[in-house]
């Protein structure tokens, strides 16, 4: 079994104990993921995100900087177990070699304040995949779930339960999240619609040529979620070549869940879901690990071998299996990655 995962925030969570003064390290830690166990699961690569909630900063991008600083230093420190990806010949040596690989990524598009410059700058530092937009609006466009609106609904005693169920179809890149989309094409920097508003999703499709990913969103058929993608989505994203990530957090895998529960069974309806709807090549992994109440049938990294037990059990063969938990995203990054 070989695994590749789209999405985790270890780095930010691991920024944020340090900050409290906790010594806690990639290498092992008792979160979702450390590198000893996804060795022993048999992970080829995993993409860390550098994670930022702008709303609980006082600037995007020096937060941004302090979470780049964490990764560097733990790449340094485990360099005899992982190496980073700057292209898509790295996967292939570094596999040879036995070490995992590593692919920098940011979940926040603020953080560049709409400067191509700085976007320029992420990919000097290694960023090979970009979130447009979190849950707030920003210079390049707009989310499906907005923090401040609902916050303040909140406050105002509202019911707020809409905000889970009613995408954003109005509100989509603005015109430099257009020039962002474009610029990032032509340096080799995957977009990631994940999170970002469903008029935002279109008006990426719109305006791009090369594949793109929804790196941890699931399906919205099977729950209604606005973080999740409808079938129109899942289809349109596979015609372009793209790929999504299957997330294991409850309240993208169940409704009424409220960030407790949900199995490894809603996992699998979510699988056959979106490849019912757009075909083997369109499902990925995007775990989401770190970022997410623990799923208590997948509580980290050691439990991926339960995921892929349970989806060969609900009909996937071995060589379907292989496409969704690597091929399909290693096929984007050979398209995409210079």
């Amino acid at each position: 079994m070989k695994i590749v995962d789209m999405h985790c925030d270890t780095v930010s969570v691991m920024l944020e104990k340090r900050r409290a003064g906790e010594a806690v390290t990639l290498r092992e830690n008792h979160g979702h993921l450390d590198l000893n166990r996804m060795k022993e699961s048999g992970y080829l690569l995993q993409n860390f995100a550098l994670y930022v909630d702008k709303g609980s900063c006082v600037d995007p991008w020096d937060e941004v900087c302090d979470l780049y600083e964490v990764y560097r230093q733990e790449i340094s420190a485990n360099e005899d177990i992982i190496a980073e990806v700057l292209k898509y010949d790295d996967i292939v040596i570094n596999q040879k070699m036995g070490k995992l690989s590593s692919m920098l990524t940011v979940e926040e598009g603020a953080v560049c304040k709409g400067d191509i410059e700085k976007l320029k700058k992420l990919y000097d530092m290694g960023v090979r995949m970009l979130t447009l937009t979190w849950n707030y609006q920003n210079e390049l466009g707009s989310p499906n779930v907005d923090k401040v609106a609902k916050a303040m609904a909140q406050d105002a005693g509202e019911n707020t339960v809409h905000y889970s169920f009613k995408p954003n179809t109005s509100q989509g890149l603005t015109d430099r999240g257009r020039e962002f989309v474009t610029e990032m094409e032509r340096l080799g920097m995957i977009i990631d619609v994940s999170h970002l508003s469903d008029a935002g999703f279109y008006d990426v499709l719109e305006c791009t040529h090369k594949p793109f990913v929804a790196s941890h969103s699931n399906a919205r058929s099977i729950c209604r979620h606005v973080r999740n993608l409808t079938d129109d989505m899942i289809r349109k994203l596979a015609e372009r070549g793209g790929c999504m990530g299957l997330n294991y957090y409850a309240d993208f895998l169940t409704e009424g869940t409220n960030g407790g529960y949900g199995g490894i069974e809603a996992m699998v309806q979510h699988a056959k879901h979106i490849t019912d709807i757009g075909g083997m090549e369109v499902l990925g992994l995007g775990s989401d690990f770190d970022g997410i109440d623990t799923n208590r049938e997948l509580p980290g990294v050691q439990g991926m071998e339960l995921l892929w037990n349970a989806l060969h059990k609900g009909g996937f063969t071995q060589g379907e299996l292989d496409k969704i938990f690597y091929q399909n995203v290693l096929r984007v990054y050979r398209d995409c990655l210079i």
